[in-house]
């Protein structure tokens, strides 16, 4: 193989892997709390909301992967038109108890795989 491939080749992988930026912290949200907290059925969540609220612009731009590593797995997913996804995550649920109102955080992604909405609902 070219030296100057095998130089190239090594160049452009530091480029890429070295221009991903940080995952962002979410403050006063205790992040294992919220990941144990499925369907939001303990209300670690729900005592989260608060915090989660003045927060959700750092969401926005992240990729889906990201998000996951961040959040932890969705509550659900949907796949909407236009290779659009949505990633719902419950604050409360009627699953744990049929008299609540069912709160959520829902991220929207474009056909990029990037959020470009952060609504709680």
């Amino acid at each position: 193989m070219n030296y100057r491939a095998l130089y190239f080749i090594v160049i452009l992988f530091f480029v890429v892997t070295g221009c991903s930026k940080p995952l962002p912290t979410l403050e006063k949200i205790d992040i294992e709390k919220w990941k144990g907290d499925k369907w939001g059925c303990l209300n670690n969540r729900l005592k989260s909301l608060p915090a989660l609220i003045e927060q959700k612009e750092k969401l926005k731009g992240l990729s889906q992967d990201d998000v996951v590593s961040l959040l932890g797995r969705p509550d659900e997913n949907e796949l909407y038109k236009r290779n659009q996804k949505f990633f719902h995550y419950y604050i409360n649920s009627k699953k744990c108890k049929s008299d609540t109102i069912a709160q959520r955080l829902s991220l929207r992604f474009n056909a990029m795989g990037f959020a470009k909405e952060v609504l709680v609902e």
